[in-house]
């Protein structure tokens, strides 16, 4: 039997701008390449959608957030819509304060606009906020609440809100396979 050919062109494109971009970078604390992360959230979209522009999203999603790469470089590249679904997953830090003092006000101002955020922006969160939850429910499982020392928010209730915000926010995504393991992790994380 023969495999049906797609055009993944863009999304090769992406996956290539993504590791060019992530070029030497280790995913904090986790001894390994940091484009692992974009990659994994990009499979976990897969489960959702054969969208390849949602794909290539996911692909590119910390790449405004982490490297120097702006969403004008994305949009040129790449067109609106995928320079749009990045930049609505990319933090903004808040002038004046060290990412640790603002914290707790970006997570909220992303909750909030998650909430409110298209059915596509929300499944490339998706991809990203399992493929978060699941390197959390592994190190948890190792360590124990000594994990949450490796962060700048070392408050474990602090975290659990988080999580529980993104939960209520992805809610329309429920009967997806992704979204259902996303809870099941936050249970096991946090208790139910």
């Amino acid at each position: 039997m023969s495999e049906k050919h797609i055009d993944t062109s863009l999304l090769d494109k992406a996956i290539n701008f993504a590791v060019d971009a992530h070029k030497g970078t280790e995913r904090r604390g986790k001894g390994f390449p940091y484009i692992v992360h974009p990659m994994e959230a990009m499979a976990i979209v897969a489960t959702m959608t054969a969208d390849q522009e949602l794909l290539a999203a996911a692909a590119l999603h910390d790449t405004v957030e982490d490297t120097s790469v702006t969403v004008d470089e994305l949009r040129r590249s790449f067109g609106e819509r995928i320079a749009s679904l990045v930049a609505d997953e990319s933090d903004i830090l808040v002038e004046g304060q060290s990412s640790e003092q603002s914290w707790q006000e970006r997570k909220r101002a992303a909750i909030a606009h998650l909430a409110g955020a298209s059915h596509d922006a929300k499944v490339v969160a998706m991809g990203d906020k399992l493929s978060n939850m699941r390197a959390i429910a592994r190190d948890y499982a190792v360590q124990g609440d000594t994990l949450w020392e490796l962060f700048h928010v070392k408050d474990k209730k602090l975290h659990e809100w988080h999580y529980r915000g993104l939960a209520d926010s992805l809610k329309e995504l429920e009967g997806s396979f992704a979204y259902q393991e996303f809870i099941s992790l936050i249970d096991k994380v946090f208790g139910k």
